[in-house]
């Protein structure tokens, strides 16, 4: 049975239960008076996510593509071990390994900040936030998943695999679940994810596991929810228009560009730290 489902067949389990949890805190939050959602910050939320799954929809073919050509150069065949079950508990070790990495990368670079930086846009945390997915973003973990393929995990598997694990990233986006007792030392629990979009001092850079919070243990990015976590930037963009959002950050980087003087500065206009600036105007 493993072998007729898809990616489409995790969306399509997984979308009414997306849509109930946002529906449910949307209905807990009026009564409480907690507001957790604000207007125009959930519009910016939908305008992410449209262009998000139009760029995702017209990519989509051909990165699938370009990871079944380098499956065929792989080195490892894990049919071996006789259970899609082992696999599949591979795959997962393995999406999450490397997204561990992706997305800590993608909070020490400016390149790929540019992108990420949409998703940290928002000044709340609720369901809603977790769709509030950068438009650019299925392209932008290319350079990082394609060694799935070369190791020797099916694309079409990591496909399926992938998609199960975003159900759990939405759950952590939440103020209305509480620390999870021993869940906390291995999973990233919603405590674990809301200090990732803390801008606290002690918060900041923390906590880039997707299902695992072992990465962060291991690697010393881990930092337990302890005080009340300040959402957003360090620099808030104060809109919730998607298009100036995605271009914000990109804006930078080109005025930085052309006010560098040499290589290297412009070198790390692009791949600097996200708070880098040429030294003609550093603050």
């Amino acid at each position: 049975m493993i072998h007729t489902v898809t990616d489409y067949t995790i969306y399509i389990i997984g979308a009414p239960i997306i849509l109930f949890l946002i529906i449910l805190e949307i209905i807990i939050s009026a009564k409480k008076g907690l507001k957790y959602y604000k207007y125009q910050d959930s519009l910016g939320s939908i305008g992410l996510i449209i262009g998000n799954v139009v760029i995702n929809l017209m990519t989509k073919g051909v990165i699938i593509a370009f990871y079944l050509f380098l499956y065929q150069f792989r080195l490892f065949e894990f049919s071996i071990f006789g259970s899609i079950w082992i696999e599949i508990i591979l795959t997962l070790f393995a999406i999450d390994f490397i997204y561990y990495w992706f997305h800590r990368t993608s909070h020490h670079v400016r390149f790929f900040w540019a992108i990420h930086m949409n998703h940290h846009s928002s000044e709340e945390m609720n369901f809603l936030v977790a769709l509030r997915q950068a438009w650019f973003n299925p392209i932008i973990r290319v350079p990082f998943f394609f060694i799935l393929p070369l190791i020797g995990f099916n694309p079409l598997l990591t496909l399926i695999v992938g998609a199960a694990s975003t159900l759990w990233a939405v759950i952590q986006h939440t103020k209305m679940i509480g620390k999870l007792g021993p869940l906390e030392f291995i999973f990233v629990t919603p405590s674990a994810h809301r200090v990732h979009h803390g801008v606290n001092d002690e918060y900041m850079d923390k906590n880039f596991g997707n299902i695992l919070i072992i990465w962060d243990k291991i690697f010393g990015t881990y930092q337990p929810e302890e005080e009340q976590v300040v959402f957003g930037l360090k620099r808030n963009v104060k809109t919730s228009n998607p298009f100036i959002i995605t271009v914000f950050t990109w804006k930078e980087i080109l005025e930085d560009f052309g006010n560098s003087r040499d290589i290297k500065d412009k070198i790390k206009s692009i791949f600097g730290a996200p708070e880098w600036k040429p030294k003609e105007i550093q603050i």
